[in-house]
């Protein structure tokens, strides 16, 4: 696992505002970001026990 070295900026009141991170730590972020959000979005369809239809069918129309 790699060692995060975040900063942060705070205002007047040391309160965080916002995270600095390496770049390529973000990108990793937002891809897993996406693939929880997927993962989110198939457990939610498979929940909702609509009628399955062919994606070709679904773009069709």
């Amino acid at each position: 696992m790699q060692t995060i070295s975040e900063q942060y900026i705070v205002d007047a009141q040391g309160q965080r505002l916002s995270v600095v991170v390496e770049f390529d730590y973000y990108q990793k972020l937002l891809a897993r970001l996406e693939e929880l959000e997927e993962i989110y979005a198939f457990d939610l369809a498979e929940e909702s026990q609509d009628e399955a239809i062919p994606f070709a069918q679904a773009i069709i129309g």
